[in-house]
């Protein structure tokens, strides 16, 4: 049987370790920080400190580009299919994209990317603003130009799906090394405890650390670490709400506002003009980006978030929600990993060696779909397979992590700008 190690138990290090193993592949998941277990196969505490911890569990396909989208649309299939999986739960949500009256260049953006979403089949609609405020009253929305309403999202606790994560890559019989540090000594050799171990692969999963992994096996990525910033608040909405998913007679139907421990009944969004996005929280509300645009050391960085990001994200959730936004509940710090096209470094370095990050904040709502596509990728080299899936390559070509020169230069930018590139092929 191949031997695979997988360095990182994340989103994308955990669900690549399962479906490796459910390939028949002999698996070890190798990660730096304690995972507790709860007497079974299923954690009770992930690493704390890593990014998929830290990340905010926003999850959607709308994409305007054709490869984007067509990954997001299969992420949200697996989410909803590891749905009450160890206690994982995924709560549907539509996602709306708001731009503010005045912001004309945003706002013609957002149409146009809306109607390429459209035009990749994802269900996007353009909605205008009284419109926009009469299916989800909790917002405000008077005082904007355009708004997008992608209605195939969710949200979900991003601790507890790599928790159910690692326990079924556990069950299907993968050996997890936790408190077990590694470093490379070539593309396939780990070192572990100052002894050698070869492997027919490896795949580096490491989060913002997997550049620094990867120059001792000789591998420059184009990748670098930066500081994003998130909070939780509760909402007194101070009258009737509607649920976001309860858009027929929005105007009309109502329900008791929840108490402060119940989520906020509202749509997620994304102030495209602010710069901040919220969701529905267990809490209430959870606000952030507070993206910090310079590299961050990965192994040395702020983990409380900053004053500043506390006092912009609280007032942009006021101008936002109707009711009383009230002080934070709590507030930290992640980091993200930018690439000079903020597409992710995804796939095989050199023989032997495979790297996944750089999602420029899109890591945890991509990972199920791109963990399936290096796990096949995996397989099928490590297995010689004469005939792998047949848009795995075209795909992967995109996220090709060795597509950048040696020299090239990484700009450290907010991961959810409403911006066009030119499609992928």
């Amino acid at each position: 049987m191949s031997r695979v190690a997988i360095v990182g138990a994340g989103a994308v290090g955990a669900t690549t370790a399962h479906d490796l193993a459910a390939a028949g592949v002999d698996v070890t998941l190798f990660e730096r920080e304690p995972i507790d277990w709860d007497g079974t196969a299923t954690p009770s505490r992930t690493p704390a400190d890593a990014a998929s911890a830290r990340a905010a569990g926003v999850v959607y396909d709308a994409y305007a580009e054709d490869i984007d989208a067509a990954l997001g649309a299969r992420s949200l299939e697996r989410f909803r299919a590891f749905d009450d999986t160890r206690g994982f739960r995924f709560h549907d949500c539509p996602y709306a994209i708001c731009v503010r009256e005045g912001d004309t260049e945003r706002a013609e953006a957002t149409r146009r990317a809306a109607e390429r979403m459209r035009s990749h089949g994802r269900p996007v609609e353009t909605v205008a603003p009284d419109t926009f405020g009469d299916w989800f009253p909790t917002l405000v929305a008077d005082d904007l130009a355009v708004t997008a309403v992608a209605d195939n999202a969710g949200w979900a606790d991003t601790a507890d799906y790599v928790a159910a994560m690692v326990g079924e890559a556990r069950a299907a019989g993968v050996t997890v090394r936790d408190e077990t540090p590694v470093t490379l000594s070539d593309a396939t050799t780990l070192t572990v405890a100052d002894e050698s171990r070869s492997f027919d692969a490896v795949v580096v999963a490491a989060g913002a650390h997997t550049a620094r992994l990867c120059e001792a096996a000789g591998v420059d990525l184009a990748a670098v670490p930066y500081r994003v910033q998130a909070l939780t608040t509760c909402v007194d909405t101070g009258g009737p709400n509607v649920a976001a998913t309860e858009r027929t007679d929005a105007a009309t139907t109502g329900r008791t506002a929840p108490a402060a421990s119940e989520p906020h009944p509202g749509p997620m969004w994304y102030d495209a003009t602010a710069g901040t996005y919220a969701r529905p929280h267990p809490e209430g509300l959870l606000v952030g980006d507070g993206t910090v645009p310079k590299p961050a050391d990965p192994a040395e960085w702020r983990r409380e978030a900053d004053d500043w990001f506390q006092t912009d994200a609280l007032a942009v959730a006021r101008e936002r929600l109707h009711g009383s936004v009230q002080s934070t509940t709590d507030a930290w710090a992640g980091v993200c990993t930018a690439t000079p096209d903020g597409d992710p470094l995804l796939g095989r370095v050199t023989e032997g060696l495979y790297v996944a990050t750089g999602w420029q904040g899109h890591g945890f709502m991509r990972s199920p779909a791109h963990a399936e596509l290096l796990a096949t990728r995996v397989a099928a080299d490590i297995n010689d397979d004469p005939d792998p899936p047949a848009t795995l390559d075209g795909v992967l070509a995109a996220f090709d992590p060795t597509r950048f020169p040696a020299d090239v230069t990484v700009e450290v930018r907010e991961g959810m700008l409403v911006e066009e590139r030119d499609p992928q092929t």
